[in-house]
């Protein structure tokens, strides 16, 4: 006969204490269950920011000397700056600032704001004529299509080809 702590018995003889602890790990279990994330997919800082500008009847090469290099040269100093890529094309001059990947998702916002303060006080600088500059940072919504194909009289295997 075994001498160790029994489970069972003693939640027969303290029922009220056992009946406690039930209702208290229910409770416990709706409340974590009320307060979970309603969001479907999970929140994400996508870490590149467009910073396009306009410069119409200029050339690329004007462009890349007037706009995109003085622009780049600015934003070198950006924290948590990975790198930039950019390219100018006859009235336009488009600039992808890159963050470095470990970047922290609360830092992202607070840098875009730099580099949005870094490119305005840029902008007195720029040719006149220079339309923008425009900022894109907003790659994070999610958008879904769901296409169903049927064909009466086709099985699923021809439908599927």
């Amino acid at each position: 006969m075994s001498s160790g702590f029994n489970l069972s018995a003693f939640a027969l003889r303290h029922r009220t204490l056992t009946l406690f602890f039930l209702l208290l790990a229910t409770l416990a279990g709706v409340l974590a269950y009320a307060t979970l994330g309603l969001k479907e997919e999970p929140e994400f800082k996508f870490k590149v920011m467009v910073v396009r500008v306009l410069w119409p009847g200029a050339t690329a090469e004007e462009i890349e000397q007037q706009v995109t290099d003085k622009l780049e040269r600015k934003l070198q100093d950006t924290p948590n700056l990975d790198y930039l890529r950019s390219y100018s094309r006859p009235g336009e001059s488009v600039i992808f600032v890159n963050l470095a990947g470990s970047t922290r998702a609360k830092a992202v916002d607070d840098t875009w704001y730099q580099v949005r303060k870094k490119v305005a006080d840029m902008a007195v600088e720029l040719p006149a004529g220079v339309i923008g500059p425009f900022f894109n940072d907003e790659f994070g919504d999610t958008y879904t299509n769901i296409y169903a194909v049927t064909g009466e009289g086709f099985g699923y295997a021809e439908v599927k080809d």
